[in-house]
């Protein structure tokens, strides 16, 4: 009642409230989910975006790690910065270090020039740290002093860096077994799990294979410029019955080929070829 007793600041108070549902709004575009299972993610990544939080997702691979990921910094305050990507799964044991802290000319044999780290291009915005569990165990103290100080140095220099870097980390591997095993530091496990998101596999979220599979067809079809073709009743009974193991990537490749494969104004059972299966000449 004060507020709107107040014409500034309700106008204040009415701007945050716009902000927050177009910050809910960005979530949803960018994932597509019907099944409650699916909606209670969505749910806890509106109200994590919301907030600078650390945030590891975790699942299997395919559920769509990274897109939740996009989504959650596209709905933050950090948007209009940078989101970077670090895989570390496919950087090389002896390059981590100067990938994430960057280098000055002649720290090692090659660096011909400085190089930015992905801390230092991400600052201001997201890092997004893909197949955490990948990274060697030497590194990790150096990683998990960035995340409690703030501070690095590039390889090669004495001089000491600050960034305001947002971390969002994914894994599908379960990082608490890593820990008990010694191959993953127990104090970093708890500075990346401050708020967990656990994507269910697609086989916990039926609901959720038809409205991807139209999403994807759609798509597709597009891409190709031909017409809407809709799926038969048994090419959606053939689909619900799969359990998916490869989640929503598998779920998008069998639409793809069943889009190029496909003949008439339908897209029936024969066009759906599910791992295991051969396609029919």
């Amino acid at each position: 009642t004060d507020y709107l007793q107040k014409p500034f600041e309700a106008q204040v108070l009415l701007d945050m409230v716009s902000r927050m549902e177009s910050r809910i709004a960005k979530v949803e575009d960018e994932m597509i989910a019907v099944d409650p299972v699916s909606r209670e993610v969505l749910e806890l990544a509106h109200r994590v975006a919301l907030s600078d939080a650390t945030v590891l997702i975790s699942g299997e691979s395919g559920t769509g790690k990274e897109l939740i990921a996009r989504a959650i910094h596209a709905a933050s305050d950090r948007s209009e910065r940078p989101l970077v990507r670090a895989n570390c799964a496919a950087i090389p044991r002896e390059l981590f270090e100067s990938e994430f802290f960057g280098h000055i000319k002649g720290a090692f044999s090659g660096a011909v020039t400085d190089r930015i780290g992905r801390f230092e291009l991400a600052d201001g915005g997201t890092l997004f740290l893909d197949e955490v569990g990948e990274i060697p165990l030497e590194l990790q103290g150096k990683l998990l002093r960035v995340l409690q100080d703030n501070e690095f140095e590039r390889v090669g220099e004495s001089s000491t860096r600050t960034v305001d870097t947002r971390i969002i980390a994914a894994t599908n591997k379960n990082l608490k077994a890593l820990v008990a095993k010694g191959l993953f530091r127990e104090d970093l496990y708890f500075r990346l799990n401050v708020v967990n998101l656990l994507l269910p596999p697609l086989r916990e979220r039926p609901n959720d294979v038809e409205v991807l599979a139209d999403f994807f067809m759609r798509k597709f079809e597009e891409s190709y410029g031909l017409k809407k073709r809709p799926f038969t009743p048994s090419a959606f009974d053939k689909l619900l019955s799969h359990s998916f193991p490869g989640n929503v990537r598998e779920l998008e490749n069998t639409i793809h080929r069943a889009v190029i494969i496909a003949q008439g104004d339908e897209i029936d059972e024969s066009a759906i070829i599910l791992s295991g299966q051969r396609i029919k000449k």
